[in-house]
């Protein structure tokens, strides 16, 4: 049986499942965009705060 999970990790793992909710969504959206309108986007993501892969990375470092 693996260990238990508090409270927090559950409401963390909840927004995870939100944020790929999204990703989706946007993920679907590709079919319709122009290529600038895609790479204008990608630029967009890259850009934002916090970023998803910078997030994941301090994660696994243990920051």
């Amino acid at each position: 049986m693996p260990p238990a999970v508090s409270g927090e990790l559950i409401r963390m793992m909840n927004y995870v499942d939100d944020i790929s909710t999204t990703l989706r969504r946007i993920t679907v959206s590709f079919g319709f965009m122009t290529a600038e309108e895609r790479k204008r986007l990608a630029d967009y993501m890259r850009k934002a705060e916090p970023n998803y892969t910078k997030i994941v990375d301090q994660l696994e470092r243990g920051e």
